[in-house]
């Protein structure tokens, strides 16, 4: 496994990290134990999750599962670098209360407590805000930020899907405070999806956070969609952003291009994408959110894979980027 610091942080993580949005509605307690002590054998120690997993009546699951795994022992939490998200309204569907959601202080320090339990842990290493708070001040956030890493529930806060100026307006807050700021922002960013390159990503460079593409194959579309298509089908290659994709006849094209490509110099699709956003600037490693033991192997091969400048330049022909900002929409 290959290591980077988080931005401009001391913190060493992995170039892949462990998405576990699947453990609990797609991959049960045992075989997500499994997969995390693969990860952890080799050399994954960047996992990612959120309160909200574990999704409808079953939200913070998720968590509760890697909770039960770190309770295991053998240096499990030690060896991890653990990161989480706030934001979502944790209430049960149809029992919606004020304050169980969003950014305030109060939802803050209410969250926080909850992960800390269902995760079996007495710190989280990275508290991301899963979204942007358009109702709660940036100073009150950092407020509650600040008296959470004095008290040692957290060592460092991130962002995910915020907009450039977002980070920008965060973390100069956070300077005019004396808080040390946003270390990351998880982002939407893969060959398909690259807005990210105008303004996220060159502010995230500009502040020191460390990028964290969330969809790296953009919902399996990636993957070796029509591969699949073609020799059965799988659920993921035929909902979400995949079947939508597949449905418009030059997103169709673009990915059948794509696959042609790869298939030419003999590369796995699903490797190739990850592989890609490794050589991206700013990218510390993108999650990878695996169902099963042979995707997290996948993707663990795609950290050693070096991809020539022949197919570099070809992905770049069949997905070009929007090019920096304002070069992008203007002269």
């Amino acid at each position: 496994m290959k290591y980077t610091h988080l931005g401009r942080t001391g913190l060493e993580v992995s170039r892949l990290v462990l998405g576990t949005m699947n453990f609990g509605p797609q991959t049960n307690e045992s075989d997500s134990h499994t997969i995390m002590d693969a990860a952890l054998d080799a050399g994954v120690n960047f996992f990612d999750t959120a309160n909200v997993y574990g999704w409808g009546e079953n939200k913070g699951r998720t968590e509760e599962i890697l909770g039960t795994w770190f309770a295991q022992g053998g240096a499990r939490r030690d060896k991890v670098v653990l990161a989480t998200k706030v934001y979502g309204n944790m209430a049960a569907e149809g029992d919606a209360w004020p304050n169980h959601h969003k950014l305030s202080a109060l939802n803050i320090r209410r969250a926080v407590d909850a992960s800390l339990k269902r995760l079996q842990t007495d710190h989280i290493d990275l508290y991301q805000f899963h979204h942007i708070d358009r109702d709660t001040p940036v100073d009150e956030i950092w407020q509650a930020v600040d008296v959470l890493i004095q008290q040692g529930k957290i060592l460092y806060a991130g962002s995910s899907n915020f907009a450039g100026w977002k980070i920008a307006q965060t973390n100069e807050t956070a300077r005019r405070r004396g808080s040390y700021g946003l270390v990351s922002e998880q982002c939407l960013y893969n060959l398909v999806e690259r807005r990210a390159e105008m303004e996220v990503i060159p502010a995230a460079q500009e502040y020191g956070l460390g990028v964290i593409p969330w969809s790296p194959l953009h919902g399996g579309l990636l993957g070796g969609a029509i591969r699949k298509e073609s020799a059965g089908g799988s659920a993921r290659s035929t909902t979400g952003r995949s079947a939508e994709a597949l449905a418009d006849p030059a997103a169709r094209a673009q990915i059948q291009a794509y696959e042609d490509l790869l298939d030419k110099h003999g590369l796995e699709p699903g490797e190739v994408g990850l592989a890609w956003l490794l050589t991206r600037p700013g990218v510390t490693g993108p999650i990878s959110g695996p169902r099963t033991l042979e995707q997290l192997e996948s993707a663990v091969r795609a950290v050693e894979l070096e991809l020539s400048d022949e197919v570099l330049a070809g992905l770049d022909e069949i997905f070009p980027g929007p090019g920096p900002s304002p070069e992008a929409f203007a002269w």
